[in-house]
């Protein structure tokens, strides 16, 4: 078990520019991920240094979204995911869908390319259940109940 004084983040995990590099596709992606995240300057200082980010300096860059203090059971990382997820719970699953397609496809292309992709996704959800429910709801000032459809 670790001290509660220690910082979580990343399910504990130093970043260093070994793990930044890494994904699904390929090990060798950090070189175009890591400045589109941080910013060329900096991904140039930590690639080139090869020097580990903490994660209230990871924080602090953009790196990450959250550090939170460790806690007895060493899973205060996974407490604080769990939270964020109940927090994208209520949403429309739907339009989360989409959205997170348009916001993941956007990221590799231009602008005008991006606000396309925005607009083609965004289509998606006009013929669903669940955007009329989400117009209904709020006509209504009621909370929507989406089903996914």
């Amino acid at each position: 078990m670790r001290p509660a004084s220690k910082k979580a983040f990343s399910y504990e995990k130093l970043l260093t520019v070994d793990t930044l590099c890494q994904n699904d596709e390929s090990i060798s992606s950090g070189t175009q991920r890591l400045p589109r995240t941080i910013g060329v300057s900096l991904a140039k200082e930590l690639i080139f240094s090869a020097r580990i980010v903490d994660g209230e300096e990871a924080k602090s860059i953009g790196l990450i979204s959250h550090v939170v203090e460790q806690n007895e059971a060493g899973d205060a990382a996974y407490k604080r995911a769990l939270a964020l997820a109940r927090e994208f719970l209520p949403q429309g699953p739907v339009a989360m869908r989409v959205a997170k397609l348009a916001i993941n496809q956007g990221m590799e292309v231009d602008l005008v390319t991006g606000l396309a992709i925005e607009e083609a996704c965004y289509a998606q959800t006009i013929p669903t259940k669940d955007r009329i429910e989400g117009l209904l709801a709020f006509k209504e000032k009621r909370p929507p109940r989406y089903k996914g459809e």
